[in-house]
This record gives C-alpha cells, sequence and structure tokens, in this order.
C-alpha cells in the first residue's frame, strides 16, 4: 500500500531523487527558467514536503509551497517538487500526490493553488495530470515572469 507522509527533503533517497530531479530540469530548460528547488530551499517553514513511499521504498514526492497572505493568513499556494521514481512511473503515484496536496490546500483553507511546468514535450504528461486535475492555464503569479518556456496554471479550491 502507498502512504504519503511528511519527510525531510535531506533524507539520503529523497535528496537522491530531488538531485535527479534537478538534473533533469537543467537538461530539458535553459538555466533561467529551471525553477525546481533544491532539498535546502525545500526545508523552510513555508513549505511542506511529502514522499509516496511503499513498503518503505520511496516513489515520488511533492510540496506545498504558501505564497502570500491577507489579514495573516496563507491564501495562495503554489504546487513544487512533483517528482516520482523512474520505476514508479505509470502507478498513479503522482496522481496521488497531486491528490493529497490539494487535500491539504482545502483544509488549510487556501483559495487558490498555482503552479510551473515546462513547455516542452518532457513536461507533457505534467501538464495533462494538472489538466485532468482541474488546473488551467493562468499568467505568471508570484514574482514568476512570462518565459516561453513556462506555462503557468492555478486552480480555484
Amino acid at each position: 500500500m502507498i502512504s504519503i507522509d511528511r519527510d525531510d527533503p535531506a533524507r539520503g533517497d529523497v535528496h537522491q531523487l530531488l538531485s535527479e530531479h534537478l538534473a533533469d530540469m537543467f537538461a530539458t530548460s535553459p538555466a533561467e527558467s529551471v525553477h525546481a528547488l533544491d532539498h535546502s530551499a525545500l526545508s523552510v517553514p513555508s513549505i511542506t514536503f511529502w514522499t509516496a513511499r511503499e513498503d518503505g521504498g520511496l516513489l515520488g514526492c511533492g510540496a506545498l509551497k504558501l505564497l502570500d497572505s491577507a489579514s495573516g493568513r496563507p491564501v495562495h499556494g503554489e504546487i513544487k517538487s512533483m517528482r516520482t521514481t523512474a520505476s514508479a512511473r505509470g502507478r498513479g503515484v503522482a496522481t496521488l500526490m497531486l491528490r493529497h496536496i490539494l487535500d491539504d490546500a482545502r483544509a488549510r483553507n487556501l483559495e487558490r493553488l498555482y503552479l510551473e511546468t515546462g513547455t516542452e514535450d518532457y513536461f507533457a504528461s505534467a501538464r495533462r495530470l494538472y489538466a485532468r486535475n482541474g488546473f488551467t492555464e493562468c499568467p505568471p503569479f508570484a514574482g514568476y515572469v512570462l518565459d516561453p518556456n513556462s506555462v503557468f496554471m492555478e486552480l480555484r479550491l
């Protein structure tokens, strides 16, 4: 059974997966268009980080970054670091992780979730996953700028 729990981005197997993620991002996009975070950037208080595991084995990860607040309460979030291990692809792990993040965002009473992903073919399955779950394209958000290598998406919760 697959379980999703909060985890430490610096944990050995997670650190390795995040390093692979960053390497792939730099291999498929120009450096100025890579917005993936490393393990230390994912460890800040404004980010909640989860892993999906089965029998202790890492299957994937994802994070929710709180973006802004109104009256001291965060109202928007950004999905970060969605990644599935090569051996777990095609098993629905990304869908489980995304739904977990959406549930958490709703429990926090966030109004909207955003994300940035790439335009290259490498990112096509990610864009389909997000669209299947209700995300639509939107303008850049939270300091991002228009970039031909980025697709910005949002979901009103």
